[in-house]
């Protein structure tokens, strides 16, 4: 019997372009998609790193699955991917810190500019779109310009998809360049719906964090690269340096486990009367901490997960000029509003930061603590 959606309609098999489909958040929903549902995925991504496990042609969903080696950047083939889907996702992003500071250029190339020729063709074909935003939209909160009393106050720093104003720092703190380009692209999406009648789903993701997240630097990734920073601990920890906590790690954040926010997705996929035309924050209120406190409860699973001593693991505060150069500037607190999201599609995250830190980590540990040793045992000539 077909699988039914959230309102009681049998949920049609669909053909789904995922453009960056093969990175971190891509790979997570394409698991969830072989394994559990009818749908096939057409993936676009300049690396297929992340999804290997699931191309090879003996599983019994191989011809569910396709990838496309391919930069979106003038590439005649994407519009006849698109066309040829019933939905397509975006997920394609320079969405690292440390790029928006020293490559802002490619950032608002990547994050606006490429984005434009996605929206068209979906427009122009009539095409479903879930495009994947951020919550760096918002900016800086209200409560980072109120007097010190009023700034430990939740309501504050609660972000409303409806409601809440984009805030951003002055032009030379390039940081904003992501967050600038992203918004421009959600506002280029609500005005082709407005003026002509695009069908599309906003997600902006609070710190999903997992396995397969990011790239830990000198392995998987540039040797002078910076992740972002569940990865950059991850690194510290599988190295045995001190954790760096920029301008003491003050900043608050929630993280959410990325198998929970896949099944959020999920519902958007397969219910699109209730997700069409929404922006939905996509967060976990209740797993909120500040970068220090990340930082001690990382020591702590850690020292468990490698059977090391928790002793032996440090922080070490550093400046955000030292850390990112210059032109960095930090929102310092985002809380994620759920109400539209549980109204909409009943979706609720499950997965406390112990649990999720605790899984993240074993992974990072199994994936990457040979490679580092071996590393580590090769002093550099």
């Amino acid at each position: 019997m077909a699988k039914a959606n959230l309102d009681g309609n049998p949920i049609t098999p669909l053909s789904i372009c995922m453009i960056g489909g093969g990175g971190f958040i891509g790979s997570h929903l394409c698991e969830k998609l072989m394994s559990e549902t009818s749908h096939i995925a057409i993936v676009v991504d300049v690396s297929s790193e992340k999804i290997n496990h699931l191309l090879d042609k003996s599983l019994p969903w191989a011809k569910r699955i396709e990838f496309h080696h391919m930069n979106i950047k003038n590439d005649s083939r994407l519009e006849t991917l698109v066309k040829a889907s019933d939905l397509t996702i975006n997920l394609a992003a320079i969405c690292t810190p440390a790029d928006y500071n020293t490559r802002p250029l490619d950032t608002i190339f990547s994050n606006f500019i490429d984005a434009i020729p996605v929206i068209k063709f979906c427009t122009e074909n009539n095409k479903r779109l879930i495009h994947f935003s951020t919550c760096e939209v918002f900016g800086k909160t209200i409560g980072s310009f109120l007097p010190e009393e009023y700034r430990k106050e939740p309501q504050y720093y609660m972000l409303k998809e409806d409601v809440s104003p984009c805030i951003f720092g002055p032009v030379h703190k390039q940081r904003w360049s992501y967050a600038c380009a992203k918004q421009m692209t959600d506002r280029l999406i609500y005005a082709e719906h407005a003026e002509n009648g695009l069908k599309f789903t906003i997600v902006r993701p609070y710190n999903w964090i997992g396995p397969r997240m990011d790239f830990i630097p000198g392995v998987d990734g540039p040797s002078d690269g910076v992740p972002r920073v569940l990865a950059c601990f991850s690194n510290n920890l599988l190295r045995g340096e001190p954790l760096k906590l920029v301008d003491g790690g003050r900043s608050q954040r929630t993280f959410l486990y990325v198998k929970d926010a896949i099944e959020a997705v999920l519902l958007m996929i397969d219910n699109p009367n209730r997700a069409n035309g929404h922006i939905f924050n996509v967060g976990n209120p209740d797993n909120e901490v500040s970068v220090k406190q990340l930082a001690e409860l990382m020591i702590k699973v850690y020292a468990k997960v490698a059977d090391v001593p928790a002793s032996s693991l440090s922080t070490l505060d550093v400046t955000s000029e030292d850390f990112y150069g210059k032109g960095y500037d930090d929102s310092d607190r985002r809380i994620p509003d759920m109400t539209i999201i549980t109204k909409q599609l009943g979706w609720k995250p499950r997965t406390s930061l112990d649990e999720l830190l605790d899984s993240t980590l074993q992974y990072q540990h199994q994936t990457y603590s040979h490679a580092i040793k071996k590393e580590l045992s090769n002093p550099s000539t």
